[in-house]
């Protein structure tokens, strides 16, 4: 047996490790927290200065009965887990667990797993941080209290199976606050004048600065240029520069990874962690901008081998954020002279964008001529300009350009990549002017990644928080990333060729959104409950406050259990209070009358989702009132949808004909716009409006889902027509009542007999839940842990 055990978090960590550390060291993972709070209320003892009740989950037994025998017998254990506050804290829950002694057990850190960094950490053992763990203790107190004591209130108030958290309800409100902004903008018109001079090569666009917000005064401006005389009043050319992005944080990496390569902040993360663990980067949870004094010379080296001195420009960048948690590296890679990675695609993708910006921040700057040119009309008091850029030296553009949030919105009309030459006094020939309609713009709604980006300059959420958040968001119902279409509109474009104006009118589609973050109905009538009743939880100002506070107690500056009384006692009445005064909150908006029975028209959240009702709910004055319901559609909000969208919902369930002698119906349900016929259920496509389907269009979906269906059945049985093999996504599989049953690899689907059936139903286990996609959900055996993922060889250059 080894004389030392060393514990990291995950088995991919452990095997790179093991391979750096000789035979004196065994090298074991814990697969995360091997313990947590208990989840029953009194997890948390508030009037015993929040003392806490843990447990070690059922699957993490047999690693913790692992372990205790292994560090029973070394004669040192090396605590590993991660730099960070939730690595020193699963290294507190590791010690307390274990029954680990301060003689016989070390700390240790490094933020890249390297030989010389394993190495040197082990040369530099320390003591577990408390100030770590403490600040760490305090967010995960605080925020299970907030969940544990927000969540019935919601329950209560506003809807069954609802949550809150103190970082996510944040997060759900900046997203409700900007999508009521983009309601409320009112979209103002101005022409914008481009005119083209000169032909061939040779020409080139100039701008009208400013912009005509009347179509006549557009269309005089043309009119006063027909033969009028344009010439270069002056010419300006100067040198201009550009410099690199600073080396990737947690949310630069997240911002970047979904601009180019699309990723969720989700995605980013996993990908990064399997980089980390494999070796190839430096720890990916940090908002430091710092590279250390080996990094800095490795990236020199590599510089001038690829690419020459002049290349080279040494940096070394300060982080802005003043609350920037512990002293880590930025994310880099740790072998700057491996260009790429093998491995998946996404893992090559992901290396590649993090060197390339390590290795670009060390680059020289990017060099510039920009010329701009005031062009004067003999018959206007204006000016047009015209702008170039000719690049005299590319720098750290040889290897990347940071990209933009609203990349598409920044190419103006006017510019030039380059401008022909140029002298001043020069007169210029007109090919064509046009002046375009155009319109002001709302607010961008926030992308996954910009979200982050807002959530760090608000200082809320630290670099181990945006990607759950952002998830949790999103799986609780609160907010849907998705595409929407955009809607047609008509705009003018006049030009001016020759001696004539010409005017035209066209169309562009507008207000397409893709990978966007849109509220839900239910995240904001949430929001709103919240904003009235709880202002402190998600008011940006003391979100950022408490996170300032979780870093005072990292530093030792701060009692962690003082800050928590402070927070809890006031927010403990908030709640009690709450439950006993607060109304249901619903979000109901009045919409107007029904223009036929005169009764009111509503929409509100219900239990089942936002719906219209036409007329007044049954009282116990008036119990035959009997209202009208129906559910809004997919992109309608309880918030925006008129009078006349609510009307046309009451157009449904409608009759579309008759097929087989049955009454083909289209309705809308619980999930989406369908067809009944003969107790069958078909959904409609999305591109088919409910409202608009034929008879024809109905016959053909029902007899396509049929087809469908008949491809799906391998096999029935006379002896119980709720037995099918059918054909799932995964394969084969047995639909045996409500239980989905896997099919042995050993057996033929087609020779299955029912007693066959029966028996492979019978020996699943009694709690095994109907699993998706024609696989059972088995309940995994507690003890068994899933195989680490290999990783491939790193690929040099």
């Amino acid at each position: 047996m080894a004389k030392n055990l060393l514990i990291v978090e995950s088995p991919a960590k452990a095997k790179t490790i093991e391979g750096y550390l000789g035979k004196d060291f065994t090298v074991k993972s814990s697969y995360g927290h091997i313990r947590d709070l208990i989840k029953s209320e009194d997890a948390i003892d508030t009037a015993n200065n929040f003392t806490q009740k843990y447990e070690v989950p059922a699957d993490k037994k047999q690693v913790v009965s692992e372990l205790k025998k292994l560090a029973k017998e070394a004669e040192m254990v090396w605590l590993a887990s991660d730099e960070d506050r939730e690595g020193e804290a699963i290294s507190w829950h590791l010690f307390e667990t274990l029954g680990l002694k301060d003689a016989t057990t070390k700390r240790i850190v490094f933020h890249e797993i390297t030989k010389p960094a394993i190495l040197r950490a082990i040369d530099t053992p320390r003591k577990i941080d408390y100030n770590l763990v403490n600040a760490q203790q305090a967010r995960r107190v605080l925020d299970r209290l907030v969940g544990f004591e927000l969540s019935p209130v919601l329950w209560k108030k506003v809807k069954p199976s609802l949550s809150a958290g103190r970082v996510q309800s944040v997060a759900v409100r900046l997203i409700v606050d900007r999508e009521r902004d983009i309601n409320k903008f009112k979209s103002e018109a101005a022409f914008k004048i481009v005119a083209i001079f000169g032909k061939g090569k040779e020409a080139f666009k100039a701008e009208l600065p400013e912009r005509f917000s009347q179509q006549e005064d557009a269309e005089k401006f043309l009119n006063d240029c027909i033969g009028a005389d344009f010439e270069i009043r002056s010419l300006e050319t100067k040198p201009a520069k550009r410099s690199p992005a600073a080396p990737f944080t947690t949310s630069t990496l997240q911002q970047e990874a979904s601009r180019k390569l699309g990723y969720s902040v989700a995605r980013t993360m996993q990908v990064a962690q399997r980089l980390y663990e494999s070796g190839y980067i430096s720890y990916m949870r940090t908002d430091s901008v710092n590279l250390s004094e080996t990094a800095l010379d490795a990236a020199q080296k590599e510089i001038v081998s690829a690419y020459g001195d002049k290349y080279h420009q040494l940096r070394k960048y300060k982080t802005k954020n003043a609350s920037a948690q512990e002293a880590h590296e930025a994310i880099r890679p740790t072998y700057f002279n491996n260009h790429t990675i093998d491995g998946e695609s996404a893992e090559k993708r992901l290396y590649e964008l993090i060197w390339k910006r390590a290795i670009a921040s060390q680059m020289s700057e990017a060099q510039f001529e920009k010329t701009t040119a005031k062009i004067s009309i003999s018959s206007r008091r204006e000016e047009l300009t015209a702008n170039g850029e000719v690049m005299k030296f590319d720098g750290f553009l040889k290897v990347y350009l940071e990209s933009d949030d609203e990349e598409e919105d920044t190419q103006q009309d006017g510019e030039n990549t380059m401008l022909p030459p140029l002298t001043r006094g020069q007169r210029l020939a007109l090919q064509e002017m046009s002046a375009t309609e155009r319109f002001s713009r709302p607010p961008a709604r926030y992308t996954e990644a910009s979200l982050v980006k807002k959530l760090e300059e608000l200082g809320i959420g630290r670099p181990s928080t945006y990607a759950p958040t952002i998830s949790t968001i999103q799986n609780r119902g609160y907010v849907v990333k998705e595409e929407r279409e955009g809607k047609i509109r008509h705009f003018r474009v006049l030009t001016l060729k020759g001696d004539s104006v010409v005017k035209e009118d066209k169309t562009e589609n507008t207000g397409a959104e893709r990978g966007k973050l849109f509220p839900t109905d239910i995240g904001s009538v949430v929001n709103d409950f919240l904003v009235l009743h709880f202002n402190d939880i998600v008011d940006f100002n003391f979100t950022a406050s408490v996170e300032k506070q979780f870093d005072e107690i990292a530093q030792g500056l701060k009692e962690w259990t003082a800050m928590l009384h402070d927070f809890y006692n006031p927010f403990h009445k908030e709640v009690q209070s709450t439950i006993e005064t607060a109304d249901k909150a619903t979000g109901e908006r009045e919409l107007g009358v029904h223009p036929e029975s005169g009764k009111k028209i509503s929409v509100r959240i219900g239990r089942y989702g936002p719906f219209v009702q036409v007329g007044e709910s049954a009282t116990e004055e008036n119990k035959e009132e009997k209202p009208l319901y129906a559910s809004l559609r997919a992109g309608q909000s309880i918030e925006t949808i008129s009078l006349e969208e609510a009307l046309e919902l009451f157009k449904l369930p409608k009759v579309v004909g008759e097929y087989e002698g049955k009454v083909m119906k289209v309705a809308i349900g619980r999930f989406g716009p369908y067809i009944s016929h003969n107790s069958a259920f078909i959904s409609l496509p999305k591109e088919i409006d409910p409202l608009d389907v034929t008879e024809e269009e109905a016959i053909v979906l029902i007899e396509a889902k049929r087809k469908k269906d008949a491809e799906k059945l391998i096999k029935a049985f006379d002896e119980d027509p709720a037995v099918k093999v059918l054909n799932g996504r995964w394969g084969p599989y047995i639909e045996f009542g409500k239980l989905n049953v896997k099919i042995p690899k050993d057996k033929d689907p087609l020779t299955l007999t029912y007693e066959e059936c029966k028996a492979l139903a019978d020996a699943m286990p009694k709690d095994a839940k109907k699993g998706r996609f024609g696989k059972a959900a088995a309940v995994k055996p507690a003890a068994k842990k899933a195989p680490a993922k290999k990783k491939a060889a790193t690929k040099k250059k």
